[in-house]
């Protein structure tokens, strides 16, 4: 594509104002019998000849320049697209040195830092604290400095840290670990724990003596309930949930233990009872505890603290238990199902509390100055947000001294849901970045979630294998167990995102809209920066708004000051001579670097925000003044057009409108200059620079602009283009033709579009609507113009009298009607047309005394003159015609006047209009009855109104004239013409057989040769429907000399086949073949054996209830058709004739081949031909002998003898044709007998192959048939016959394919025995290499897989179930 480097860019997104639509001669118009498939093509009546314009119209960027490059990346659907990071991250080096590193720094060591482990759980929350797989725990501040260490050498006998959690005074630490302990630390005192809660025994458990948790399970969440230190809460991963209650009583140490969730196996897994190890295996896997939280103190005190609320989440259900006053449910919350969720997803959960905050506002709930705490929580791909809160309830209490009853406040929760989203993937965590925003964690991304919107305003690429698993020993990153419980390692705090990876600790900032623009400016990307404040501004940026303020106006102002300042920012960079001489402008080859498209970016980026801010000052004041200063104003010149191109800006300074204009004068761009004008508010446009440019440039479009919109006068223009008429008219005069390209015409015909645009109460040639008043106005003065009865004086003060004939002649009546009118009729009608449409003509008619009936009357009155062409008046009265129906109760006209517009329709000879004039009178007869319709029916007859004679005759019930105006319209396609026809003959039939009546059959066999030529198959299914009789005479019409189409005609009529297969019957019609003359059948088996023998048997098969078998025979014997006569005289039983039948067609075939080779300059094609036959002989024969062999009762002679007849025969066909001398063959004639031979040895073979098939009958012999062959005489006394040479040759032939068919089963038998034997063995092998086991220990004794004490006598074999793996002693 070679675009206009003179046009501007089109880089920005907005609405396109309609260009001007040129307007030439119509090549479809709303006169016309067909319509337009669009209004807009009905506006836009065609092009001139050569004319590249296209009728749809054109947008004044359709041709866009690529010389403006800005700077600033949008995307492809006009949306903004913000760089950066969304979240600013770092790495703790000081931490991360310590908890990774090989050399620990001197304050660990001093804290007894050497031979911690490594981190395996975060927690944060003032401090930032991370357990190790040997039970110690790392507590560091914001700083990174190691604060304590908690733990001793002893804590490895705990196990490793796999939950941790910290006060929210920041003073206590509590951990669980893998073997079922829980600890609690005082940081002041962190070197051993200050209270252990020591897992329990299952026989104790059962026995009612204790609670906890069983030894060996893993804690997986541990939490602080409330603010206090000693009340603790636990999960493990058998599914059971502890509150610990760690008192003391007179000093001494007093722990209460709640089970809150969960239920413990019903046995002890012994070491002899495998049974109950199942059983207990059974308990774990049923309902695990996916995550647990305790509602930790807020900011702002809420009702809902009083209670201690604890949620638990496990994969069918949601829990939140309150343990103050007393533990209490408050609820169960079902999940619901999930259908698209994935069974590996059905197990993943995650949940987090945010507490009550001080509120704002606007946003305090029932209990006053703080919001409700609120609850997120994910079961797979579905989060979902609940809030709590407490309502107060009236409950009867009894005092207990008294004994009177009174009402108390009893508060009781309440649990609303109000948000629900479902992301792509498995959410593997989630957490409350603030009050409004979780962050949640996915396989590969990271998301930022909305409550408000319930919409992800941010998404980010993230790799979940980079943070620590739960389990260490996973590796393979494809699989998605390895890196699904990743939730331990991901903290917030404060607006800050904590990672706990695999060899880093990580915190990372969600970057706010200040930030995004800061990073911009920073790198000095002013452009990108005023983009995406602009984008804020306009509440089209994507991302957070973080830092904003939430009121609208608050935040417009913020946005809007910023916004002046970057553009002014923006500006003095741009131009500052410092810029000019930093490295912005350096290049290596010394050249310097085109720095255009930055001044460029600069105008397009000030001229979006300003239109954002509706604020011009800046862009036409201050930064067209640092343009013109520098010399540049053509780039700001050029940039600025494209918003005033498509409508976005309007209004412009007179002295930029100026120097636009000038720009594109200078370069010779008139027509730039002229779509310039007509976009550009009339006020702000120097008047006269902008007419003296268009009279002398020929600027029309910017010329009627100027007239209509700055100075309101709507027949100027007109003025000015009746002028171009005249002279147009006048070069057609002078030049005897009726051209339309001279240079008058082609700007004179946009006068029908103003027209069109102005009448329907459109501005010029922009296309946007008009005011009411001013558009009323604009109507009222043109129509007074253009139909005024004389000619007029304009304008009327101090105009002129403007005149439409030569300067000797007289001025008719209605000048300028009449001059259009003989300019382009039909145009003008066209106008004139949607103009009837508006509304004018029915509101304030006392005002203005403009009608349609004046319209109609006036141009009645100008053709009534003969100067105007047949084709002028005939559309007039077309016009006429097609609107006294639309406008009954305006255009009233006398039965006269109509009846003589009816007649000059029907009079007309212009084969080009028929259609035009015959839906004309469509529209007129439905409004009016002519008085002589006898008159009429014939001149609609002469002139082919097909379509209203057909309605007439119809409801008429003249079915002989019906049927003849459909034979006769020529408007009518083949399809449509046989359903026509069809429909005719239906309702034509009478009486009580319902026959066609004959005067209508009459026609109907007239115009047999045009159906037929139409289309042979619905002919034939047409008068098979209706006229049986008549088929002979349509098989003579096609005349015998076309013997094909008689073929095709019977079968449509005789071949079942075809009727079946035929999909498209409209005419619902089968023909009956028993209603078929016998002689028709004759001919088409006649027919058939000469063009498609080889489909004669199987239609005689489905034709055999109506054959007649001797005729049959005997035309298929005379036509060559050897196959369908023995097939026929087998279907009447005729074994033994049949084959007597085909001894003599072989004898006969053999002398033709003879012949044929015998015969000098003979064509050896024939040869092929007759093999042909020679094999159906041959096929057919072997069929019927094998049917009579298999069938029982038989007789007759034996099935040897009728077996010994057909080998015979084709034994005999062989002999002939290999005694046959080749000296005198020449080479095609050798090689055709070659190929004979070949071809017939090989039907023996075939016939010896069937025939051996049945030999294990008694009444057939091969030996008898073998020695009769070989040797003739012996039994007939015959002494010729077949050579013994000959024979052997086909027996060996035979030998040598059975054992060709041997060799390919045994190799079949070999390839496929291998095939089945490597399957087999790679199953093997892929068996034995088992699966990774997800834990390297043993899941009922805890102790490793591998024993390392390397005692022989230990059993060190395993035993695997389906999701775990034991010791053999553990389940024996």
């Amino acid at each position: 594509m070679v675009f206009d480097e003179d046009l501007p860019s089109q880089d920005h997104p907005h609405p396109v104002v309609q260009a001007p639509q040129p307007f030439v001669h119509p090549s479809v118009s709303r006169l016309r019998s067909f319509l337009p498939s669009s209004p807009l093509q009905s506006a836009n009546l065609g092009h001139p000849p050569g004319s590249l314009t296209p009728a749809g119209g054109y947008s004044p960027l359709s041709h866009t320049s690529n010389i403006s490059r800005v700077s600033t990346p949008l995307r492809c659907d006009g949306g903004l697209t913000v760089d950066g990071e969304t979240f600013k991250w770092t790495s703790l080096q000081i931490a991360t040195s310590q908890l990774f590193g090989k050399h620990q720094s001197k304050a660990a060591l001093s804290l007894g830092a050497s031979k911690l482990g490594t981190p395996t759980v975060l927690a944060v929350n003032g401090l930032i604290c991370v357990g190790t797989d040997t039970g110690h725990i790392y507590v560091f501040d914001f700083k990174q400095m190691l604060v304590c260490m908690c733990g001793n050498d002893s804590a490895s006998t705990a196990g490793s840290v796999s939950a941790l959690a910290l006060s929210h005074d920041h003073t206590y630490v509590v951990s669980g670990h893998d073997s079922g302990h829980v600890q609690l630390f005082n940081l002041k005192k962190p070197h051993s724990p200050v209270r252990i809660i020591a897992p329990a025994s299952l026989p104790l458990v059962l026995s009612g003596k204790q609670e906890g948790h069983l030894a060996g399970s893993r804690i997986i969440d541990v939490a602080f309930v409330a603010g206090r230190h000693t009340a603790i809460l636990s999960a493990d991963d058998h599914g059971l949930a502890f509150y610990h209650n760690l008192g003391k009583i007179l000093f001494v140490e007093a722990s209460d233990t709640i089970r809150i969730l969960g239920n413990y196996p019903h046995s002890s897994p012994t070491e002899d009872s495998s049974p109950r190890f199942r059983s207990f295996r059974r308990w774990r896997l049923r309902n695990p505890v996916l995550s647990m939280a305790a509602l930790p103190p807020g900011t702002a005190p809420h009702p809902t603290d009083a209670y201690q609320l604890v949620a638990m989440l496990t994969p069918s259900k949601l829990i939140v238990v309150g343990m103050r006053p007393t533990p209490k449910t408050w609820l169960k919350y079902l999940r619901e199902g999930t259908p698209d969720t994935a069974a590996s997803d059905r197990c993943r959960g995650n949940l987090a509390w945010y507490s009550s905050i001080k509120a704002s506002e606007g946003k305090k709930d029932e209990a006053g100055e703080s919001t409700s705490p609120v609850i997120a929580y994910s079961w797979g791909k579905l989060i979902q947000i609940m809030r709590v809160s407490e309502t107060k309830i009236k409950q009867v209490a009894t005092s207990s001294r008294s004994g009177k009853k009174h009402e108390i406040d009893v508060g009781t929760l309440v649990f609303q849901n109000y948000g629900k989203w479902v992301a792509e993937d498995a959410v593997l965590a989630l957490q409350w970045l603030n009050v409004n925003q979780l962050v949640v964690f996915t396989a590969v991304n990271l998301l930022v979630y909305d409550v408000r919107t319930a919409d992800a305003i941010e998404h980010v690429p993230f790799d979940a294998f980079t943070l620590l698993p739960r389990v260490r020993n996973h590796t393979n990153r494809r699989d998605l167990d390895s890196i699904g419980d990743i939730a331990h390692a991901v903290r917030t705090h404060k607006g800050k995102v904590f990672l706990l990876e695999r060899e880093q600790l990580r915190v990372g900032t969600l970057s706010t809209w200040a930030d995004k623009i800061l990073s911009c400016v920073e790198r000095g990307d002013f452009l990108k920066a005023i983009e995406i404040t602009r984008a804020y501004y306009t509440g089209e940026a994507p991302g957070n708004r973080n830092g904003l303020p939430d009121d609208a106006e608050e935040r417009t102002a913020v946005l809007r000051s910023r916004l002046h300042e970057l553009m002014v920012a923006s500006a003095r960079y741009v131009f500052s001579e410092d810029r000019m001489t930093d490295g912005t402008h350096f290049s290596p080859d010394g050249r310097g670097v085109d720095r255009t498209s930055v001044f460029e970016g600069l105008v397009m980026t000030c001229a979006r925000a300003c239109i954002a801010l509706s604020n011009y000052d800046f862009l036409f004041e201050d930064l067209f003044q640092y343009f013109d200063n520098s010399g540049i104003s053509r780039i700001y010149l050029r940039q600025l057009e494209a918003f005033v191109l498509d409508g976005t800006i309007r209004s412009i300074p007179p002295w930029i409108t100026q120097r636009l204009v000038a720009l594109h004068d200078g370069d010779g761009r008139l027509d730039l200059a002229e779509r310039i004008i007509w976009h550009i508010e009339p006020t702000c446009l120097d008047i006269n620079q902008a007419i003296r440019l268009c009279q002398a440039n020929h600027l029309w479009d910017a010329l009627i602009y100027i007239y209509t919109r700055a100075l309101h006068d709507y027949v100027s223009p007109i003025v000015e283009l009746l002028s171009l008429i005249r002279k147009s008219l006048a070069f057609r005069q002078r030049t005897n033709t009726i051209s339309r390209t001279d240079s008058n015409s082609k700007h004179a015909y946009r006068i029908f579009p103003y027209l069109i645009n102005v009448l329907s109460g459109q501005a010029y040639p922009s296309g946007e609507a008009l005011d009411v008043d001013e558009a009323h106005v604009a109507m009222k003065d043109i129509y007074r113009f253009v139909f005024n009865g004389r000619s007029d004086i304009w304008p009327p003060q101090g105009g002129s009298l403007i005149l439409t004939s030569d300067d000797s002649g007289t001025e008719p009546t209605y000048p300028y009607a009449r001059l259009l009118l003989r300019f382009d009729a039909e145009s003008f009608l066209h106008c004139l047309d949607l103009a009837f449409e508006s509304s004018f003509f029915n509101v304030d008619k006392e005002s203005h005394n403009i009608s349609r009936l004046w319209i109609v009357t006036v141009l009645s009155d100008i053709i009534s003159d003969s100067s105007f062409t047949p084709f002028d008046v005939t559309f007039v009265n077309i016009f006429i015609a097609r609107n006294v129906p639309k406008y009954p109760q305006d255009i009233i006209q006398p039965p006269s006047t109509l009846q003589n517009i009816l007649i000059s329709l029907a009079s007309s000879r212009d084969a080009s209009t028929r259609e035009d004039r015959q839906l004309a009178a469509e529209y007129l007869l439905s409004a009016y009855t002519p008085h002589d319709s006898i008159l009429i029916m014939k001149l609609f007859e002469d002139a082919g109104f097909h379509r209203i004679l057909q309605r007439w005759h119809r409801q008429e019930r003249r079915w002989p004239e019906l049927l003849q105006s459909y034979l006769e319209d020529s408007s009518l396609g083949p399809l449509d013409l046989f359903m026509s026809v069809d429909e005719v003959l239906t309702l034509s039939k009478q009486g009580k057989d319902m026959k066609v009546p004959s005067d209508v059959l009459q026609k109907l066999m007239r115009a047999l040769e045009r159906l037929l030529h139409g289309d042979l198959h619905l002919t034939a299914i047409l008068i098979d429907k209706f006229a049986p009789a008549l088929h002979q005479t349509a098989l003579d019409t096609i005349g015998a000399a076309d013997r094909r189409k008689q073929y095709e005609y019977l079968v449509y009529l005789l071949d079942p086949q075809i009727q079946v297969d035929e999909e498209d019957n409209i005419l619902h019609h089968r023909p009956d073949l028993s209603n078929i003359d016998k002689s028709l059948q004759r001919l088409f088996v006649t027919l058939q054996c000469h063009f498609a023998s080889p489909d004669v048997i199987s239609t005689l098969d489905r034709m055999r209830d109506h054959v007649d078998w001797p005729a049959v025979e005997q035309i298929c014997e005379e036509n060559r058709a050897y196959g369908a006569v023995l097939w026929a005289m087998g279907q009447r039983g005729l074994t033994e004739t049949a084959l007597s039948k085909a001894a003599v067609f072989e004898k006969q075939l053999t002398f033709d081949i003879v012949k044929t080779l015998t015969t000098p300059g003979s064509n050896t094609a024939d040869v092929g031909d007759h093999l042909n036959s020679l094999l159906e002989i041959g096929r057919r024969g072997t069929a019927m002998c094998l049917e009579r062999s298999t069938a029982s009762g038989f007789m007759g002679v034996t099935l040897e003898d009728i077996w010994f007849q057909l080998l015979s025969s084709q034994l005999q066909s062989i002999h002939t044709i290999s005694t046959l001398r080749t000296s005198g063959l020449n080479d095609a004639q050798d090689s055709a007998r070659t190929n004979a031979l070949s071809t017939l040895r090989g039907l023996v073979q075939e016939t010896f192959a069937s025939f051996v098939s049945i030999t294990s009958t008694q009444a057939v012999s091969f030996p008898r048939i073998f020695k009769r062959l070989v040797d003739p005489g012996l039994y007939t006394g015959l002494s010729s016959g077949t050579s013994y040479t000959e024979f052997r040759t086909i027996l060996t032939s035979m030998l040598e394919s059975y054992r060709t068919d041997e060799d390919m089963l045994v190799i079949s038998k070999h390839l496929l025995s291998r095939d089945v034997f490597d399957t087999v063995e790679e199953y093997t092998k892929e068996k034995v290499k088992g699966w990774s086991a997800s834990h390297s220990i043993c899941k009922y004794c805890h102790n490793s897989l591998l024993r390392p004490d390397g005692d022989d006598q230990t059993d060190t074999r395993l035993v695997i179930s389906r999701s775990a793996v034991y010791h053999r002693q553990c389940v024996s």
